[in-house]
């Protein structure tokens, strides 16, 4: 195969409500809206598209490991620890659920929050260097 996969374009989350959860990611994370109707919405947020899919009740992009523990799919990027603290502190003030910033035993730090809809998301301080390269961020 000569072709590779270049980078991940869209990630698809299941919600309850479109325009309230549209809403929530627009007010609380910066998001823009591109698009919604009745089933879904279109959202543009670090640098790809996230679909809202409008799904059944308790849906949830979450999974459970094999030793039975509640995971993300999804981990957001920052750039440092002041970054990582700023937006923590910023998801307290808008009552976003939060856990604290936690130290995992690899570089830079890490939190993890919750949408509207129970989906569980991770926070790392580490840009990753060849996003900084083409980005040109320090």
């Amino acid at each position: 195969m000569k072709e590779k996969l270049i980078r991940v374009g869209t990630t698809y989350l299941p919600i309850k409500d479109v325009s309230v959860s549209a809403s929530w990611y627009v007010d609380n994370l910066g998001a823009e809206l591109t698009y919604m109707d009745s089933d879904k919405a279109i959202l543009n947020i670090a640098n790809q598209s996230l679909f809202l899919v409008k799904s059944k009740e308790n849906e949830s992009a979450n999974f459970y490991d094999a030793n039975g523990e509640e995971r993300f799919s999804l981990t957001f990027e920052v750039n440092g620890l002041a970054a990582l603290e700023s937006i923590h502190n910023d998801f307290l003030k808008k009552k976003i659920r939060v856990g604290e910033i936690e130290n995992r035993g690899h570089a830079g730090r890490n939190f993890i929050f919750y949408d509207l809809d129970g989906n569980k998301f991770d926070v790392w301080s580490e840009l990753s260097p060849i996003f900084k390269e083409k980005y040109k961020i320090d």
